[in-house]
């Protein structure tokens, strides 16, 4: 089994798991203001792990639930287990899972699975970008006036006033803006041509490292910029490469 290949099938296995779960009484295990844990995260995270560091023993898994395996390892999975986890956990049926495989520090494979719509994305660097086996690629609008927009606003008072002001901007700029709680599949429908562009200000390694990789691969621009203060957190801005918008930043 190639890379790919088990990392499609650890996201689809990770997916059965959750859309299983859907819609039951879900059982939190933290919960601050702006964001919930599930014991759910953790078993599906180590449903991943069980699945990649069972067939590859000598990687390293580093995911939002923790590290696996050996940490000493140049091949390494990223892996968000329920991109969107707050969605999830209030019956909103837009959410995802998240693997990316990193090797000497490049990001080689991608794959995002919505396992209520049904839909893989999957990318290999330097291969063609998928949406379930057919070639994707980004939007060709040039205008803001014509784009769909995601501006996320981060969860403290600094990340959310610089989201609020872009989202102004934009709102003002765009046709129509979105605020969907999930990175990991906002990247996937601007990679499909869905979405024009997706903006925050501080976002976690593991809910873009397969989208990036998916999003450049489709013909759009990813610039990412180290988060002050955070361990393996940047800003984001990521557009099919056209649009103007540095306009709303």
């Amino acid at each position: 089994m190639t890379d790919l290949e088990l990392t499609i099938h650890a996201a689809k296995e990770a997916g059965k798991l959750l859309k299983a779960n859907f819609g039951l009484e879900a059982v939190v295990d933290e919960a601050t203001h702006h964001d919930i844990k599930l014991a759910l995260d953790k078993e599906s995270q180590k449903l991943i792990e069980d699945i990649l560091l069972g067939a590859r023993p000598g990687d390293a898994l580093y995911g939002e639930e923790g590290m696996g395996g050996d940490p000493n390892s140049e091949r390494q999975w990223i892996v968000d287990p329920i991109d969107g986890t707050v969605n999830f956990y209030y019956g909103i049926p837009h959410f995802c899972v998240s693997i990316a495989l990193r090797v000497a520090g490049e990001v080689v494979v991608g794959v995002i699975h919505d396992p209520i719509v049904g839909e893989t994305w999957t990318v290999e660097k330097g291969g063609t970008p998928m949406l379930d086996g057919r070639p994707i690629k980004v939007s060709s609008r040039t205008k803001l006036a014509e784009c769909a927009l995601y501006v996320g606003c981060g969860k403290d008072e600094e990340a959310l006033t610089t989201g609020l002001e872009r989202f102004r901007k934009a709102s003002l700029k765009a046709r129509k803006m979105r605020m969907m709680g999930s990175a990991a599949l906002g990247m996937a429908y601007i990679a499909s041509g869905r979405l024009d562009g997706y903006i925050e200000s501080r976002i976690s390694l593991w809910d873009i490292a397969a989208g990036k990789l998916l999003v450049e691969a489709a013909g759009g621009k990813v610039d990412l910029e180290v988060a002050k203060d955070h361990a393996d957190a940047w800003s984001i801005v990521a557009t099919n490469g056209k649009i103007p918008i540095e306009e709303i930043l």
